[in-house]
């Protein structure tokens, strides 16, 4: 990939990047580095943009957007998203405290997740959540008997691996019958009426989710088609589906990718559930990536230019721990200097200072920089800070979140002295 992704919210205006109406220059002085950096009117044009398909043309309500969150969990972000009308996709206990702490609702949440403990399937019954997407007979089991000890029934889903390629990296291929993830096709029909017969157990829907970073629309219309027909079954037997949860998993631009456009993906998919005669079931999209990997930035300071034998290193001080994806999926993000200068470019592999030499966040880049400058890697609102770590004890980032020409403060940066608590010496 060489061009850069459509962005909304970030713009380049005479050699200088901004964030809506803030320099991100002035960001990186006034905040120090590395540092994520968002923009409102991002988060808020995604979301817009699966709210549309959600309406038909006489009013009525076809579709909810529940935000994957595990893309990103910041409060600021879950409380932007509650408050323009989401509900949320759960994949751990945390992660409903987190949404409760936003100002979001239980009964707006789904929760996914293939090992669900106790404690987390006791939280989220207390609390009251919409639906539990199942993944096996044994956490149904488990389901069933905490339910029955709080005298209370679960509604739940299945949650269908429909043995669909996404034609994605293979460790975000969710679908195929030889992924972790959900119930087998061919087991679907016997789990549901084992669930049917059970005392704690409400049946409230299905759920299907095939991957991740898809750019092509026809994996997920293989997979409708699949539970489509499921649903059907169901039906001669006796079991009523009332929602269909359809997943996530659209891609987004990281810079030479073409994902369909928002609205025309989720048009294409309720117009087709609706051709097929379904037009009674509640729909729910699960968008993470799409709606906030656009909306993110994360910004580095250029510490050393090394030139190599064979290879020039740019090394800066993000790393791995900051930004995950390079290193684990051999990911690509564009990434631009904040301010240009007027210097010579250079191919650089653009580097971190953890000890590995899997800590690199792009290679092969063409960058007129020198020492002391900011650059900015693009696309990174998506796993970005929610997959960071402390590796080497290294601090997590700042997230600053930017509104026309207001800049929050919505996650302030690690101290040494936060990264120390909760251990004890021995005496």
């Amino acid at each position: 990939m060489s061009s850069l992704p459509q962005l909304i919210g970030f713009t380049e205006q005479h050699g200088q990047w901004f964030a809506e109406n803030v320099s991100l220059q002035a960001i990186a002085n006034e905040f120090g580095t590395p540092c994520y950096v968002y923009s409102k009117k991002a988060l808020t044009h995604a979301f817009s943009a699966y709210d549309k398909a959600c309406y038909r043309k006489d009013g009525t309500r076809r579709a909810r957007v529940h935000f994957a969150m595990k893309a990103n969990s910041n409060l600021a972000i879950l409380n932007i998203f509650s408050k323009l009308g989401t509900g949320f996709d759960l994949v751990s206990g945390g992660e409903l405290t987190r949404v409760l702490a936003a100002g979001g609702k239980a009964s707006d949440c789904v929760f996914s997740g293939v090992g669900k403990s106790r404690a987390e399937i006791t939280l989220a019954l207390k609390a009251g959540v919409k639906c539990f997407n199942v993944e096996s007979i044994p956490e149904l089991e488990r389901i069933n008997e905490i339910a029955g000890s709080l005298q209370l029934k679960a509604p739940i889903s299945l949650r269908v691996n429909p043995d669909v390629d996404a034609k994605t990296h293979p460790y975000i291929s969710t679908g195929l019958k030889d992924n972790k993830f959900g119930i087998s096709f061919g087991d679907v029909i016997h789990t549901y009426q084992v669930a049917h017969q059970m005392p704690n157990i409400q049946i409230l829907g299905i759920d299907c989710h095939i991957g991740s970073q898809i750019l092509d629309i026809s994996p997920f219309l293989d997979a409708l088609d699949r539970v489509l027909s499921l649903i059907s079954e169901l039906e001669s037997l006796g079991i009523t589906i009332h929602h269909l949860d359809i997943g996530g998993g659209l891609g987004i631009d990281y810079g030479g990718d073409t994902p369909p456009d928002i609205t025309y993906f989720a048009n294409t998919l309720l117009d087709h559930i609706e051709s097929k005669g379904f037009q009674q079931l509640e729909v729910i999209f699960e968008p993470g990536r799409s709606l906030v990997g656009n909306a993110g930035v994360l910004l580095t300071l250029v510490e050393y230019l090394k030139p190599g034998e064979t290879k020039n290193f740019c090394i800066v001080d993000a790393a791995m721990n900051d930004l995950m994806r390079p290193s684990m999926y051999e990911a690509y993000h564009a990434i631009v200097p904040v301010q240009s200068t007027h210097v010579e470019p250079t191919l650089y592999d653009v580097v971190g200072p953890v000890c590995e030499t899997g800590d690199w966040l792009g290679r092969d880049r063409t960058l007129a920089i020198q020492p002391g400058d900011v650059l900015a890697i693009l696309s990174a609102g998506a796993y970005g800070f929610s997959m960071s770590s402390n590796y080497n004890t290294r601090p997590r980032a700042a997230e600053i979140l930017v509104d026309g020409s207001l800049v929050h403060v919505v996650r302030e940066r690690e101290t040494f002295e936060q990264l120390l608590q909760g251990e004890k010496t021995l005496s």
